[in-house]
């Protein structure tokens, strides 16, 4: 057994309360995530305890805290764990990319959303340049979540008149016909994801009434053929489910003065075996489409629990 490493961090000029959070919350925050490494503090003085790679991880990651705190007077939770997951994904941590990152819009309980990763970084900022987006990553990487912030915002500015968000409704080894209740009861399990971002950014009472109204439509994505949308911010989610043909039909739902994302992990495909997903061959049919573009998030771009990029991971290693 490796002997422990240790290792202090003075904290100069700065109130230590800031850094390590209200009874130490920012160190808990920490230890969690490297339940092998001891972090404690008396006084200014920040100790860290553990591997040679854990303290070196921490040691970087409290820099990085403190860099915060000097920049913008605080650090947030938020802050913490956008910072830890920078850290762990192995990335270059020195100018973190969403502390320069624009934020989108606040969320209902008046957090800032943001771009928490380089990839989701790259979305935001490719969405701006282009009509049709693509965002490929698996699971985790907060691609649906950024890019229903970027509509609602858009609906927000009056930039767009509408939001339609839909999903192809495929599962694996069920069908919709087998399932109980009415069309809305099939249908709102694989739409559960799109209200459960959207309930994050508008107001319950105001959600409500856009629904109503048809200002936000979450439908099906069989319930867009023969469709045609201006003025609209359109996201396609779970995008790797569709066929070729759906995939066509969906983009040529396109109208005037309209943006759509589609998002999709191309590894997770829940079509028939024989049946190539839509999202694997468009890579190729758009490539040098001008107005249309690609962003690929991976593993280090995970924003959920930190053992999810641990599952990525270990499942590409086994493919």
């Amino acid at each position: 057994m490796h002997p422990l490493k240790e290792e202090k961090i003075i904290l100069e000029h700065i109130d230590p309360i800031i850094v390590l959070g209200s009874r130490d919350k920012h160190i808990q925050q920490i230890e969690l995530a490297y339940p092998d490494a001891t972090v404690s503090a008396r006084g200014d003085v920040i100790f860290i305890k553990g591997s040679d790679e854990d303290v070196s991880d921490i040691k970087k990651l409290l820099e990085q805290m403190i860099l915060t705190v000097e920049r913008k007077n605080r650090l947030t939770d938020f802050d913490v764990e956008t910072l830890l997951i920078m850290t762990r994904s192995d990335r270059e941590i020195e100018t973190p990319s969403y502390l320069n990152s624009e934020v989108i819009m606040k969320s209902t309980s008046g957090n800032p959303i943001t771009a928490r990763t380089p990839g989701q970084k790259e979305l935001v900022e490719k969405h701006k340049h282009n009509d049709i987006l693509f965002a490929i990553g698996p699971a985790g990487t907060g691609k649906t979540y950024t890019a229903v912030a970027l509509a609602a915002r858009a609906l927000k500015e009056k930039r767009v008149k509408k939001i339609v968000l839909c999903r192809p409704a495929v599962e694996a080894g069920e069908s919709l016909g087998f399932l109980p209740g009415d069309l809305k009861e099939k249908i709102d399990p694989y739409l559960r994801p799109l209200y459960d971002a959207l309930e994050e950014m508008i107001e319950a009472d105001k959600l409500e009434f856009y629904i109503q109204k048809k200002i936000i439509e979450i439908v099906p994505l069989a319930y867009m053929r023969g469709r045609t949308l201006n003025n609209a911010f359109i996201i396609l989610d779970e995008g790797q489910n569709t066929t070729h043909m759906q995939m066509k039909m969906f983009l040529t739902r396109l109208g005037i003065h309209s943006k759509a994302i589609i998002t999709g992990d191309i590894t997770q495909t829940d079509l028939p075996t024989k049946i190539q997903s839509g999202l694997v061959s468009i890579q190729t049919i758009l490539a040098d489409v001008k107005g249309i573009d690609f962003v690929y998030l991976d593993g280090k771009d995970v924003v959920r629990h930190k053992l999810i990029r641990d599952i990525i991971d270990a499942y590409e290693r086994h493919a």
